[in-house]
């Protein structure tokens, strides 16, 4: 970074719910709060706590009714999906967002939330492993990759990429700003935080984890993903259902 270039403001929302996975948005927290001229807005239906998966508890700042129009808007994921992706209101503030987002971005399961209020029809996107067919099922183009970019939707894969994911977006942010240095911005940052991944084992991924590994984490997680996908279901009809009422009055009209 060399100090003199003008970046203009940008505001960044991050859309909590209970039961969110908290390293699903505090990786790319960490990101985006280093960025230049950036306001971040941690959001949710109301100032309550908000208490993780895993149990720890954080404060959002900003109530949906009080976000102001966002720059990003950010998803992230976790066991709490379940209730969001059949909750009205809170796709309904997607939707509302997204109109004027520069960038629609999620991380891990968050992709879901997207694909429910209809936001990634149509495009290439990621989530964690064991919800790619899940993703699939809302018509969206799946790819098993850390960061999926398709146009101005911005991927990540399942929770610690999220790391990755708020980088490829600060590089997306400032790259052409940064025309003489090329993405200054995302390398500093990636520096300064010493993100240089070495896993003490090649078990983070289904195409690398031992046979076994892959066959009790896949067992564990079985009902979880089953009623997941009951919901999901349920959400595909209710997608297919608006759109066949939306081409019914386009055709009256």
């Amino acid at each position: 970074m060399t100090g003199n270039e003008q970046v203009s403001s940008l505001s960044i929302g991050i859309v909590l719910f209970p039961n969110v996975t908290q390293l699903d948005f505090t990786g790319p927290y960490e990101v985006f709060a280093k960025l230049p001229n950036v306001q971040l807005y941690l959001l949710a239906e109301t100032l309550e706590p908000i208490r993780s998966d895993c149990g720890l508890t954080f404060l959002p700042d900003t109530t949906f009714a009080q976000a102001p129009a966002l720059d990003v808007l950010f998803v992230p994921g976790g066991p709490g999906i379940n209730a969001k992706m059949e909750d009205p209101k809170f796709l309904d503030f997607l939707k509302t967002q997204a109109k004027q987002a520069r960038y629609i971005t999620s991380v891990c399961t968050g992709s879901l939330l997207l694909a429910a209020a209809g936001l990634l029809q149509g495009y290439r996107a990621t989530t964690h492993w064991r919800s790619l067919d899940l993703l699939e099922m809302l018509g969206v183009e799946t790819v098993s990759e850390r960061v999926v970019i398709d146009r101005n939707r911005i991927t990540g894969g399942g929770v610690t990429a999220g790391i990755d994911f708020g980088l490829a977006l600060a590089a997306e942010l400032f790259g052409e700003a940064m025309s003489t240095t090329g993405y200054a911005y995302a390398q500093a940052i990636q520096l300064g935080i010493e993100y240089n991944p070495q896993p003490p084992f090649n078990s983070g991924s289904p195409q690398t984890a031992p046979a076994a590994v892959l066959a009790q984490v896949t067992a564990a997680s079985q009902n979880v993903q089953e009623i997941r996908r009951q919901i999901v279901q349920r959400v595909v009809t209710q997608l297919q259902t608006a759109n066949i009422s939306k081409a019914v009055e386009n055709l009256a009209s």
